[in-house]
C-alpha cells in the first residue's frame, strides 16, 4: 500500500455527516451543498446535447469553446486574463484540480502553507503526494493569513514549494480584500512559490466583489475555479485550472491520465452556464445573504460569537465559553439532543478548535427551526 495514503484519514467532514445521519428528526447543516437546483436552460443543453450525440471523447483541456467561455467569464468578472487555447484546463471539479496541481508541483520532502483553519481537502492531497503540510493558525487575525506570518512560516520552513488560499473561504466565509492580497502577492512573488488559489466561492460575495490574487502574480498562481457553487452544479463535476501556459502544459499530462476528459454533455452545460446564465450566482447569492443575516442574529442570541462571514454559505461560530467539552463532543450533543447537525471545527486544523460550522445552504425554514433548537438546548444545558 502507499505509505502516505495509509497516513491519511477519511474525509472527516464526509465521516461526521455520516455519522449524524443516522439520527432521527436532524436538521443537517453539515455539508456545502446548494439547495437550489441547476438552472433550467442550463439542464437543457445538457438535455439538448445527450440528443446530439455528444457522448465522445473531447479535447483533454475541454471543448474549446466552453475554454473561450470561460476564459470571457473570469476576464468579464474578475479582470484575470487567460488565452484559451493555451492557460486554461477543464477539469472534473476543483477536487480534481487541486489533485492536478499538487501532484504536478510537488516533489517528496516538499512543503506546502495552509493558512487554518480551512478544507482539509488540501491538506489530505499534500500529505497523499509526499509532502508536508505546513498549518498556519490564522485564528486570531479574524482568520485571513497576515504578510507576517507568511514571512515567519517561510522563515522558518525548509523546501516549501506553495501555499494554498482559499478566498471566499471553507469553513470561516472570510474573504481576502485587495489590500491584504497585494501584500500577500508580495511576499510571494520574493520567494518564488506558487500560490494556489481556490476560488469556487467567488460568484458568492457580499458587499465587496470578488478579487484574485492571480491580478498580481499570474506568473506564479494557479486559480481554480467553476460551477459547482455559482450554479447549483456540485453533481455535474465541473471546473477550472488557470495558469501560465507552460505550467498549464505539465498540468495537463496528470490531467489526462486522471481522467482523459471530463464528460462530453457537461461540457455544454457548462458552456450554456457561461454564456447565457454568468449571473444566475447572484440571484441565490441574494438569498443566502438573507439566511446568513437570519442565522447569525439567532446564533448571536444563544451566545455564538463569530466573524461576519464576506462570502460563502458557513459560519464559523465560537462555542459558548460554558461549553467545556471539545467541539466534536459539543457537535454530537447538539445533534442528538436539539437534532441539528453541524461540523466540529477541529475538522479543519489548527485554529478550529472550539468552533462549529454551520451551512445555511438550506431552507429558510430549516434555519428559523435550527435557530429555535439551538437557543432551547443551550438555555437548558449552559
Amino acid at each position: 500500500m502507499n505509505k502516505d495514503l495509509k497516513a491519511i484519514k477519511p474525509n472527516p467532514i464526509l465521516g461526521f455527516n455520516e455519522e449524524l445521519s443516522k439520527e432521527e428528526g436532524l436538521i443537517p447543516l453539515t455539508l456545502g451543498e446548494p439547495d437550489f437546483n441547476t438552472p433550467e436552460h442550463v439542464k437543457a443543453a445538457a438535455i439538448s446535447s445527450i440528443n446530439d450525440n455528444y457522448s465522445h471523447y473531447t479535447n483533454p483541456r475541454g471543448i474549446l469553446k466552453l475554454r473561450e467561455a470561460a476564459a470571457h467569464f473570469f476576464a468579464q468578472k474578475y479582470g484575470l486574463n487567460y488565452d484559451a487555447k493555451t492557460q486554461i484546463i477543464t477539469t472534473a471539479g476543483v477536487t480534481e484540480g487541486i489533485f492536478d496541481s499538487l501532484a504536478t508541483i510537488l516533489n517528496p520532502g516538499d512543503s506546502v502553507i495552509v493558512p487554518t483553519p480551512t478544507f482539509p481537502l488540501y491538506m489530505d492531497n499534500i500529505q497523499l503526494h509526499g509532502a508536508h503540510v505546513i498549518e498556519v493558525d490564522t485564528s486570531e487575525d479574524g482568520f485571513v493569513l497576515t504578510p507576517e506570518k507568511l514571512k515567519q512560516a517561510l522563515a522558518e520552513n525548509e523546501n516549501v514549494k506553495a501555499i494554498v488560499i482559499n478566498s471566499p473561504g471553507n469553513p470561516t466565509g472570510i474573504s481576502y480584500d485587495e489590500t491584504t492580497l497585494k501584500e500577500l502577492a508580495k511576499v510571494i512573488k520574493d520567494s518564488s512559490i506558487f500560490c494556489i488559489s481556490d476560488e469556487i466561492y467567488s460568484e458568492l460575495t457580499y458587499g465587496k466583489p470578488h478579487v484574485s490574487i492571480a491580478k498580481f502574480i499570474p506568473e506564479q498562481t494557479i486559480v481554480l475555479n467553476g460551477l459547482s457553487k455559482s450554479h447549483a452544479m456540485t453533481g455535474w463535476r465541473i471546473g477550472f485550472i488557470m495558469a501560465p501556459a507552460d505550467l498549464i502544459d505539465m498540468i495537463n499530462v496528470v490531467h489526462q491520465y486522471a481522467v482523459t476528459s471530463v464528460t462530453d454533455n457537461v461540457q455544454f452545460a457548462a458552456l450554456e452556464a457561461l454564456n447565457n446564465g454568468a449571473d444566475d450566482g447572484l440571484e441565490m447569492r441574494d438569498v443566502y445573504a438573507k439566511r446568513l443575516n437570519l442565522l447569525r442574529a439567532g446564533l448571536s442570541k444563544a451566545g455564538f460569537a463569530s466573524p461576519k462571514p464576506t462570502g460563502a454559505f458557513y459560519i464559523f461560530a465560537k462555542i459558548p465559553e460554558q461549553f467545556t467539552q471539545d467541539d466534536f463532543a459539543f457537535s454530537r450533543q447538539l445533534a442528538h439532543q436539539a437534532k441539528v447537525g453541524v461540523i466540529p471545527g477541529s475538522s479543519f486544523g489548527k485554529g478550529g478548535a472550539g468552533y462549529i460550522r454551520i451551512s445555511y445552504a438550506t431552507s429558510e425554514n430549516n434555519l428559523k427551526e435550527s435557530i429555535k433548537r439551538i437557543q432551547n438546548f443551550v438555555k437548558q444545558e449552559g
